[in-house]
């Protein structure tokens, strides 16, 4: 939890923003993994974390903008509840810890949403992501449920994202501490890592070792030999002589912000002619990117850049051919590269997804492309200063999608495929870093992490 007066703020700025109404912020519940008494982890909502700070289950807050007033809806404890849990702090007490003075019971909710209907109020919420939340509010506001999504308040929607996506000295700390975690997980990986292992041996590493710091790993970790495949979540490959280890592994923190790194290293303790050649351009198309971000450019102008780089790298090593801006302009890069350059992060990793995509990374001068590949943009309005994103160039040989586009004749202008058949087990490479973004500029956050050839190879030979 950060400090009762930030919370108290952030809920200020969004009642300015709003200006009357009811704001309807639901707290997330406990989930059944296989039954109700064996849970998964619970993770809070985010935006219910950014505006009330309080980490437990089954609470909700609703923000009366006319009143100015902040009421928590929440049960204490029963005495089963600590048998098995411990004691636990009242709702009266949690609402103190984040200058909330308003409190009841789930039971008085339904009757103040019932009233402000009545009276013609305006009711705000944000479009639910769990059924469970999506039920209630259909419930509470005599909604059908499958109309819930469409009586999402825009307004609510743009000024929380407004919001979020500034980000204070405060959070950027609580980012710091998740990104120094994950400095230590993967320079750990890069000098543990050996032929022979397997990617779960990693992975495990990778646990725990956020859970030792106190935290957690903030999403799913891709800890693999085939980094072809952009989210791969299975660990049960031998790691190989010859090899590359693609690592998409970030830590959060208590708070639960968020970090998102990825670095790629050999299997072996040095890198492959042709694996060093193919690093060499992801790394400079990572490298040139941040030292060109900074306020007001725009986010697609600059995974359009990193993209030419990529394209322009490959046509020197003969994989590519012709000129470099009309490969990216018809799209045939996104062969080596069918993702976008990064999305921004913060108490989500894909921060603020839950609210849409296009109005986190888009604005009403940028609009999604139907283009393969620049389609899974997911940034791509200008920059301001305190917005925090990540910058993660890469390039793939993806063998399906090889033969699909020589088979359909893709892109001849632009591909050489005979050449391609030398790579179709390459693999991936990927490399990482979250930037914040400053008044004249931008710096990487937390402590460098190992990333030119020189530095992952010092790692590797220890």
């Amino acid at each position: 939890m950060l400090s009762k007066g930030l919370y108290l703020q952030r809920r200020k700025q969004l009642m300015e923003q709003i200006g009357e109404g009811l704001i309807v912020l639901i707290g997330n519940e406990e989930v059944g993994m296989n039954c109700t008494a064996n849970p998964y982890p619970f993770r809070q909502d985010s935006s219910f974390l950014y505006f009330i700070g309080l980490n437990q289950p089954n609470l909700v807050a609703i923000i009366d903008v006319d009143a100015y007033k902040t009421h928590l809806f929440g049960s204490d404890s029963t005495m089963e509840d600590i048998i098995w849990m411990g004691e636990q702090s009242s709702i009266k007490e949690l609402a103190a810890q984040v200058g909330i003075h308003n409190c009841a019971d789930h039971q008085q909710l339904a009757s103040m949403l019932h009233q402000a209907k009545k009276a013609n109020r305006t009711i705000h919420f944000l479009p639910p992501y769990r059924l469970r939340n999506a039920q209630k509010l259909s419930a509470w506001l005599n909604i059908p449920l499958e109309a819930i999504g469409s009586h999402a308040s825009q307004k609510l929607v743009k000024a929380v994202i407004a919001q979020r996506s500034v980000k204070t000295a405060e959070e950027i700390a609580e980012m710091e501490k998740a990104l120094n975690c994950s400095k230590i997980i993967h320079e750990t990986l890069m000098q543990r890592a050996k032929a022979g292992m397997k990617e779960a041996a990693l992975v495990g590493m990778a646990k725990g070792i956020a859970l030792a710091m106190e935290g957690d790993l903030a999403y799913p970790p891709i800890v693999t030999v085939n980094g072809q495949t952009l989210h791969n979540h299975y660990y049960g490959n031998t790691l190989q002589s010859g090899q590359l280890l693609l690592a998409d592994v970030g830590a959060d923190v208590a708070s639960h912000y968020a970090s998102d790194i990825t670095r790629t290293f050999p299997v072996d303790t040095t890198f492959s002619t042709q694996q060093k050649e193919i690093y060499e351009i992801v790394l400079q198309a990572n490298t040139t990117v941040i030292t060109q971000l900074k306020p007001n450019v725009a986010y697609r102008d600059m995974h359009f850049l990193a993209v030419k780089i990529i394209a322009e790298g490959l046509i020197a090593l003969g994989l590519m051919k012709g000129n470099a801006d009309e490969a990216v302009a018809a799209g045939a890069h996104a062969l080596f590269m069918p993702h976008g350059l990064g999305h921004m992060i913060g108490l989500d990793v894909h921060d603020m997804e839950d609210l849409g995509e296009d109005y986190v990374g888009y604005d009403e001068n940028q609009q999604r492309s139907e283009q393969f590949g620049t389609a899974y943009l997911r940034l791509a309005k200008k920059m301001l200063a305190g917005y925090t994103l990540t910058v993660e160039p890469g390039i793939y040989f993806i063998p399906q999608l090889i033969d699909q586009f020589q088979q359909e004749r893709k892109f001849t202008n632009f591909i050489e495929y005979a050449k391609l058949d030398e790579y179709r087990t390459f693999g991936g490479i990927r490399i990482e870093d979250n930037i914040l973004i400053t008044n004249d500029g931008c710096r990487v956050l937390g402590e460098p992490i190992a990333k030119t050839v020189a530095e992952v190879e010092a790692l590797r030979s220890k």
